[in-house]
């Protein structure tokens, strides 16, 4: 069989197991984001979440030696949620990002990748792969963008033609040598709406992210949050969407292709004040099929802290106080009594003043401070 036999029959494969689109690379060293991430790491801009070195990120042949070509896949992924519970006083509450709607995208994508190899793998005795789903040393986005599934858009999302950037990726690092697939040319031209929309100026200029401003990647942090991004959390728990929702290249982009990625209302807008209250098996119970719960619940209750004091729920103040006075774990305490203080009812101020007596951590004692501070 000819390898672009194969290629063909690859793609129609792909079709039938539901996979949206499909594209191949070569292997070739992704020269230009070697040096975007070099750059990334002299300016202290990266997550820290990422995996392996820049040669191993950037150049294929380092992963599987024999690596002749690349195949990248993406799957649509909804943007609207059917039946969205409201939010409303007494009964706030958060937001998991849509990249986090339903089971686990690394599951599906890996699922898919395993069925792609075992159909090649068919076709051809001596087929070799690696594959990998957003925890591996590739770049999903560089990989999508050389083969064609779509252009790389200011906000640093691959945006297909046709879903716009509600995609999630995936690659194999194959030794067959596939023709690679023509990318498509970028479209943003002179739109700016995600720089000027990211609430925290993390994207830095088209195509430059600090991940270390990023919302995103704050509601994975497990300390403190620090004090200038509190205020720009909003009720997000887990990611933020701004920069996808303001791309005209998203408008009307909606796809229900994937009822396992279908969200569960009160799972991914689930209500704040319960949270608080969840031990570790509740919180895998109901959260743990959902990307967003890859960091445990200390991040996301901490979230919920904020979200609570965003509102300025009053009727979440008894609780903020028992996690003040009672929870192990100080960035809790201190972010439930910075919460208080940010709601400001006297029972709240007074219990803070009363527990300040009992606190020896000195961070917690700080955010004390910090909570009394809005009555001054």
């Amino acid at each position: 069989m000819s390898y672009e036999k194969l290629k063909q029959e690859i793609v129609e494969y792909s079709k039938s197991i539901g996979i949206d689109k499909i594209g191949f690379a070569s292997v070739d060293v992704f020269s230009e984001l070697k040096s975007r991430l070099k750059t990334q790491q002299e300016l202290g801009y990266q997550s820290g979440f990422e995996k392996g070195s820049v040669e191993e990120r950037t150049e294929p042949v380092r992963l599987m030696p024999d690596a002749q070509s690349i195949i990248s896949i993406a799957l649509a992924y909804p943007s609207r949620m059917k039946d969205a519970p409201k939010s409303r006083e007494g009964e706030r509450r958060g937001l998991f990002c849509r990249a986090s709607w339903g089971k686990d995208y690394h599951d599906l994508l890996r699922e898919k990748l395993e069925m792609l190899a075992e159909f090649i793998g068919d076709k051809i005795y001596s087929f070799h792969y690696k594959s990998m789903v957003d925890t591996g040393e590739l770049s999903d986005r560089a990989v999508a963008e050389r083969s064609g599934i779509g252009f790389s858009g200011k906000n640093t999302t691959i945006i297909t033609p046709e879903f716009g950037s509600y995609v999630y990726l995936g690659e194999m690092i194959t030794n067959i040598p596939f023709t690679p697939d023509q990318p498509v040319e970028d479209s943003c031209g002179e739109c700016t709406k995600c720089i000027d929309a990211c609430p925290t100026g993390a994207l830095v200029q088209g195509g430059q992210l600090n991940a270390q401003k990023c919302i995103a990647f704050l509601t994975q942090t497990k300390g403190f949050l620090p004090d200038e991004y509190r205020t720009k959390l909003g009720n997000r728990l887990y990611g933020c969407d701004t920069c996808q929702l303001v791309c005209p290249k998203n408008q009307k982009k909606d796809f229900h292709l994937h009822p396992r990625m279908e969200p569960d209302p009160d799972v991914v807008k689930p209500k704040l004040i319960p949270l608080l209250s969840m031990s570790n098996r509740e919180f895998k119970e109901k959260f743990g099929d959902i990307s967003g719960s890859w960091r445990g619940k200390k991040p996301i209750q901490r979230n919920a802290i904020i979200a609570l004091a965003h509102y300025k729920e009053k009727s979440a103040v008894p609780e903020l106080i028992r996690l003040m006075q009672e929870d192990p774990r100080p960035v809790i305490r201190g972010t439930a009594a910075w919460a208080i203080g940010k709601i400001g009812t006297q029972e709240g101020i007074e219990a803070i003043q009363s527990a300040q007596e009992k606190e020896t951590d000195e961070e917690v004692l700080l955010e004390m401070e910090k909570g009394l501070s809005f009555q001054a």
